[in-house]
């Protein structure tokens, strides 16, 4: 139980980051920090203890076995996480260009 409460803990950590801080560079890595809770939130979603792989266990009689549904599902999560950082970097490349800070509260000055 403990184990869920820190995941949430670690996605409240992200979400502290993306709520106050004005750093854009620092948003995206709390943005960051939010997916890989996710992920591992689901990963301990899917975690029994004592339990086998499917793959691993051919002629146990073993009933309890781990779902690997949700090892997929993080799989996806992780390359879509990959994309969305890559664009949010881009985005703040191109910001930093155009306005010479990653400060969000002179970008907005500045856009008039």
């Amino acid at each position: 139980m403990i184990v869920y409460i820190l995941c949430f803990v670690l996605f409240l950590v992200g979400l502290y980051g993306v709520l106050t801080k004005r750093d854009l560079v620092k948003i995206i890595l709390s943005v960051g920090i939010m997916g890989y809770a996710a992920n591992l939130f689901l990963i301990l979603f899917a975690y029994k203890s004592d339990s086998f792989y499917p793959i691993l266990t051919e002629g146990k009689e073993n009933l309890s076995r781990v779902d690997p549904l949700p090892q997929a599902l993080v799989l996806t999560s992780i390359v879509i996480e990959l994309g969305t950082t890559a664009l949010l970097v881009a985005l703040a490349i191109k910001l930093y260009q155009k306005y010479k800070t990653f400060d969000i509260t002179k970008i907005r000055r500045l856009s008039g």
